[in-house]
C-alpha cells in the first residue's frame, strides 16, 4: 500500500516551500526545471510513487558505453551521466562490456537500431591507440552525435573529455619526493591506452632518466595487476609507488603486506581516481582525484549541444585532477 503524500516531508527533503511542492505535484507552471527536479528527487528518496500526471515523456534515448562495472570509478561516472541526462529529460541506456560478451561495435549497432539520440563513450576503444578509429568516422558520417570520455584520438572528429593524466602522475611523484622518497615506481596499465601513456610521460618528466629503468610496470588495471606490479617494484627497492587506478593501488598494498612490510611506514602508495569508498580503506588511500562530476556534466552538455544542432568544438577538454592526501603515504623510512 502506497503511503499518502506528505508535503511537509517532501518540502523538507527538497529544501523548498510546501507551496512549491504543491505546484509541482499539480503540474502548475512557474516552477524552475532545477526546482522541479529537486522535488521529484525528494519524492524518490522518500519512497513516494510519483502521480501519473508527473511521469513525463522521454526526450529520447542516449547510449552510455562503459568497459565494466568492477572498477568503482565507472559506476561513479555512469551515475552522474545518468542523472545529468535525466535532468534534461533523456533516458540513459547503459551498455557494459564483459569478456566474451558483445563488443563495442555490436553494442553501438544495437543502440542505433533502437534509435538512440546520441552516445557517450567512456574509456572505450577510442582510448586504445591500436584500435581502428574508422569505426567512429563511420558513426559520425551517419549523423549520430557522440562524445568521448578518457582517451583522446586525433583521428576522431568529436568532443573529448579527459583528466590531465600527465599532471596527475607528476603531482603524485612530487608528493612522494617531498616526503623524501627517491626510489619511486609506477604501476600502470598497458601504454597502448592513452591515459596510461600520458601518466608514463608525466612520471618520466619528474623522475631522472637514469632511475626510470625497471621502475615502470605495465600491467592490468585490476587489484591482481597491482599486486603483480607491486611485487616487481618492491624487488627494485621502491619505497614509493604511484598507481594508475585505485584498485591497482589496493593490489600494491596487498603485495607490501605479504612481505611483512607496512603502509606507509615502509612503503608509500598513491592511487588514481578517488573512487567511492576509497577513503575508507586501511589505510585510507592517498590518491589523485579524477573530477568525475565536472567531466561527466561537461560530456552530457557537449552531447546535448550537438543533439540540438548547435556546432560543438571538436577538441579535447582537459580537466585538472587533485591530489588527496590520506594515510597511505608518509615520510621515507
Amino acid at each position: 500500500m502506497t503511503s499518502p503524500l506528505r508535503l511537509t516531508d517532501i518540502a523538507a527533503q527538497a529544501q523548498v516551500s510546501e507551496a512549491t511542492v504543491s505546484r509541482v505535484l499539480n503540474g502548475k507552471a512557474g516552477v524552475a526545471a532545477g526546482t522541479r527536479h529537486k522535488v521529484l528527487a525528494a519524492m524518490d528518496l522518500l519512497g513516494y510513487e510519483r502521480p501519473v500526471r508527473l511521469k513525463r515523456r522521454s526526450n529520447g534515448l542516449v547510449g552510455l558505453l562503459i568497459p565494466e562495472l568492477t572498477n568503482p570509478i565507472f559506476p561513479a561516472f555512469a551515475q552522474v551521466i545518468e542523472q545529468a541526462l535525466a535532468g534534461h529529460g533523456y533516458t540513459p541506456v547503459l551498455c557494459t562490456q564483459t569478456p566474451g560478451g558483445a563488443t563495442e561495435d555490436e553494442l553501438v549497432e544495437q543502440l542505433e537500431e533502437r534509435g538512440v539520440t546520441g552516445i557517450v563513450f567512456l574509456s572505450g576503444l577510442h582510448a586504445d591507440s591500436h584500435a581502428d578509429p574508422a569505426r567512429y568516422q563511420r558513426l559520425a558520417s551517419r549523423g549520430l552525435p557522440f562524445v568521448m570520455i578518457n582517451g583522446f584520438n586525433e583521428h576522431v572528429n568529436a568532443p573529448f573529455i579527459s583528466p590531465d593524466d600527465r599532471a596527475a602522475a607528476e603531482m603524485a611523484v612530487r608528493h612522494l619526493q617531498d616526503l623524501g622518497h627517491e626510489r619511486i615506481g609506477l604501476a600502470i596499465g598497458p601504454t597502448r591506452y592513452v591515459p596510461s601513456a600520458r601518466k608514463e610521460q608525466g612520471f618520466r618528466s619528474v623522475v631522472p632518466d637514469a632511475e626510470v629503468e625497471g621502475r615502470i610496470q605495465r600491467t592490468l588495471f585490476t587489484v591482481e595487476g597491482g599486486h603483480a606490479a607491486g611485487g616487481a617494484l618492491l624487488d627494485r627497492g621502491c619505497t614509493g609507488i604511484v598507481c594508475g587506478s585505485d584498485p591497482m593501488a589496493l593490489g600494491v598494498i596487498r603485495a607490501v603486506r605479504e612481505r611483512g612490510l607496512r603502509v606507509p611506514q615502509d612503503v608509500s602508495v598513491v592511487g588514481f581516481d578517488d573512487s567511492p569508498l576509497i577513503a575508507f580503506t586501511d589505510p585510507p588511500l592517498t590518491t589523485v582525484r579524477q573530477p568525475v562530476r565536472a567531466m561527466a556534466t561537461a560530456a552530457v552538455g557537449a552531447l546535448l549541444e550537438a543533439v540540438s544542432g548547435t556546432p560543438v568544438q571538436r577538441t579535447e577538454y582537459v580537466f585538472q585532477p587533485e591530489l588527496v592526501v590520506r594515510g597511505s603515504t608518509g615520510q621515507v623510512p
